[in-house]
């Protein structure tokens, strides 16, 4: 059962019909995998000509990390990316066999993956890290699932089905509700898993580099931490095959004895290096990266940078 807050007005929806998860399933399982695909490519031509303002963030970020203006078949380049790995969800929910490989430097993420140690567990908007969740789920841990309830999230609540009890989503709509929420999730000893890279519902905002600029991030996760004395660990999943991901991850952050701000001092280490890999990441394939969204704005360096 979901631990929901409550939502005051209509919630927020995907971009496109209603029936488009269910479309896009019932036409998986009877066309012939060319012939989806076909589709699959021709359905993401009136996506990029329907959806004017994810087009343009889509070509702003492309610009961005590749140093050179995006063209149209850049952005339908990056639509189709995010829609194979929709369609990799979809498919993973009603039984696909699916791996998450251990990538460089990931041996903490395992170890504290297959622990029963409460943990807070971060990871942004890239590659295959939604899929992370069925990971987490297949281990005997609780994990509470930070998300935005919009009204038709029918891939997470296909996921949250598939994973059963081991999964409950804590919904951000209503902000005055998820510290309690939290609180409540912590001193059960389950895990939290959320994404650390949109803006739009974290109050602790930190400037760090990433993509040639000094850009806003949450840094909530953080402060999570060292409120209830959670180990932070960072991670992100790419595609290495049709149904397999390669996990990268951070060390494990550890809030230790000393002072807040030093702590602090010690989580912007952390952070800033995750970021570096995930900008590694994205120099090597930017279309990865599926925040459709402005991208982190820019903040002024400091004098003395």
């Amino acid at each position: 059962m979901a631990l929901k807050s409550d939502i005051s007005g209509a919630p927020p929806r995907n971009p496109g019909p209603s029936w488009g998860f269910g479309f896009l399933r019932r036409a998986d399982a009877l066309l012939p995998r060319p012939a989806f695909d076909l589709l699959l490519g021709a359905g993401t031509w009136i996506a990029v000509a329907s959806m004017a303002e994810r087009r343009r963030h889509s070509r702003e970020y492309l610009s961005v990390v590749r140093g050179r203006p995006a063209g149209l078949a850049d952005v339908w380049r990056h639509f189709y990316a995010f829609m194979q790995t929709l369609m990799l969800a979809l498919r993973v929910s009603r039984g696909l066999p699916y791996r998450c490989a251990s990538g460089p430097a990931s041996a903490p993420f395992e170890a504290l993956v297959a622990s029963s140690r409460p943990a807070l567990f971060g990871t942004f908007h890239l590659g295959h890290s939604d899929l992370l969740g069925f990971m987490l789920g297949r281990f005997d841990r609780r994990v509470f699932m930070i998300r935005q309830r919009v009204e038709n999230s029918h891939d997470i609540d296909l996921i949250g089905r598939k994973l059963g009890g081991n999964v409950t989503f804590i919904w951000v709509n209503e902000p005055g509700a998820l510290l309690f929420a939290l609180k409540d999730a912590v001193e059960s000893g389950a895990s939290v898993a959320m994404k650390c890279d949109r803006l739009g519902h974290s109050s602790k905002l930190e400037a760090f580099d990433f993509l040639g600029a000094r850009r806003l991030f949450p840094f909530t996760i953080y402060h999570l931490s060292i409120l209830f004395r959670l180990p932070v660990i960072l991670s992100a999943s790419v595609a290495r095959g049709p149904a397999e991901s390669l996990v990268h991850s951070s060390p494990i952050f550890d809030p230790d004895g000393g002072t807040k701000d030093s702590n602090l001092a010690r989580a912007r280490i952390h952070f800033q290096d995750f970021l570096a890999l995930v900008e590694g990441l994205l120099r090597e394939d930017p279309f990865r990266w599926f925040n459709f969204l402005p991208l982190n704005p820019p903040v002024p360096s400091p004098p003395d940078r």
